[in-house]
């Protein structure tokens, strides 16, 4: 996890992505450090990064990759943190998906400062967990690509 050397605390939310999850961590998801666990962040992101795709895919889906995950402060106990995310790429039978996740901390309300961000890829998936198309009738599908 980077330290920056000062944050300085963003004043305003993203208005170009979809809060698609708002949660706030307990102390049962903290590490040795007293911050929270950076896979129980990963878990929430993959929660958050879901959202989208699952509506175009109509059915069953599954993360396939991580294809980037940075973490540029620390969460503490008590941030109401905020998933903003925007589908970046439409494949045939799979969705990229960006989340920025960011933290209005307990003591500073009305500043927010992004703690993570990662790119997710999931994939269509059958009855029997294999790849399937991604419906494509009246649908208006954002970024394309094969």
């Amino acid at each position: 996890m980077s330290h920056e050397s000062s944050p300085s605390p963003q004043t305003s939310l993203p208005k170009d992505r979809e809060l698609v999850l708002k949660v706030i961590p307990m102390p049962a998801d903290v590490n040795a450090n007293g911050d929270i666990f950076g896979g129980w962040v990963m878990a929430q992101v993959d929660l958050a990064g879901a959202v989208l795709p699952a509506r175009y895919v109509r059915g069953r889906m599954a993360t396939v990759a991580v294809n980037q995950f940075i973490f540029k402060q620390p969460v503490k106990v008590g941030d109401i943190l905020s998933f903003f995310a925007h589908i970046s790429r439409v494949g045939n039978t799979s969705i990229t998906v960006q989340v920025e996740v960011y933290a209005e901390r307990f003591s500073a309300q009305g500043q927010y400062v992004k703690v993570t961000e990662a790119s997710l890829t999931y994939v269509a998936i059958d009855a029997q967990g294999k790849p399937r198309p991604i419906p494509r009738e009246g649908l208006s599908l954002p970024g394309t690509g094969s």
